[in-house]
């Protein structure tokens, strides 16, 4: 096999959670241009239809648009059970479904410090014990978790977010010498400052957006379709040695 076609997704499924914008929207983009069925999740279940119907039109894959909402364990039951009814098979799971709530932590709620990591950690770890019979059962599987570059650095005001991301690539490293037997890799991604709804805030605050730039090497922010290249190498068969890794995509940010 040419290194090239170690890339290809023909005839594989994705399932990636929070699909519907984002960068969620650009590595589905990326998985169905290199052939992957592709399946979307929202909370909403009218914007990951759309989302799927704009995928298929644009790239001739099979792809579907789901609601699920990640803190609830019987929406990731039904989802899985539904994308195995109707494709028999979930090659590459990507855990990108996350929330952010900013601030100093004598101005949050536990209620918020619970919202955040039942999203950003407990759905993630939902789903991937859903999908595990069904991945061992096939002895193959790419597991893919969003982190972040707050998985390994810090920032003040992110006690909520940082807190969660760091779990993440705990989550990530056990679950891959757990599934390595079954030839499951599991690995997280971990971006820095992209232009995506959950960093609008940022963005529109021309001083908290140039504080940011300063701390990036490469003089800017990332572009949504930035995280496509990396979300094919580890979702494909090109990264069938790597397991257990966090790889940062943040412009130079934390190798300082």
């Amino acid at each position: 096999m040419s290194i090239l076609d170690r890339f290809r997704m023909d005839g594989r499924v994705a399932l990636i959670t929070g699909g519907n914008r984002g960068l969620g929207k650009a590595m589905a983009e990326a998985l169905a241009e290199a052939g992957a069925n592709v399946v979307v999740t929202s909370r909403n279940a009218e914007d990951a239809v759309a989302v799927a119907g704009q995928l298929e039109e644009q790239y001739g894959r099979t792809c579907r648009g789901y609601a699920c909402d990640v803190t609830r364990p019987e929406d990731i039951a039904a989802l899985v059970a539904s994308v195995i009814a109707e494709f028999g098979q979930i090659d590459a799971l990507i855990n990108n479904a996350g929330i952010n709530i900013r601030g100093p932590i004598e101005t949050l709620s536990l209620e918020e410090f619970k919202a955040v990591q039942d999203t950003n950690v407990t759905g993630m770890w939902l789903l991937c014990r859903e999908v595990a019979s069904h991945m061992k059962a096939r002895r193959y599987g790419r597991v893919i978790n969003v982190g972040s570059m707050l998985s390994v650095v810090a920032m003040p005001d992110r006690t909520l977010y940082a807190t969660s991301k760091g779990a993440v690539l705990q989550l990530t490293r056990a679950l891959a010498l757990e599934w390595a037997p079954w030839n499951i890799t599991v690995n997280a991604m971990l971006p820095g400052p992209f232009g995506t709804e959950i960093n609008r805030p940022l963005l529109e605050d021309p001083v908290q957006y140039e504080a940011f730039v300063s701390q990036i090497p490469l003089g800017r922010w990332g572009e949504l379709e930035e995280i496509g290249g990396l979300a094919l190498f580890l979702a494909s068969d090109a990264s069938s040695f790597i397991t257990g890794a966090g790889i940062v995509i943040d412009g130079g940010w934390t190798a300082r």
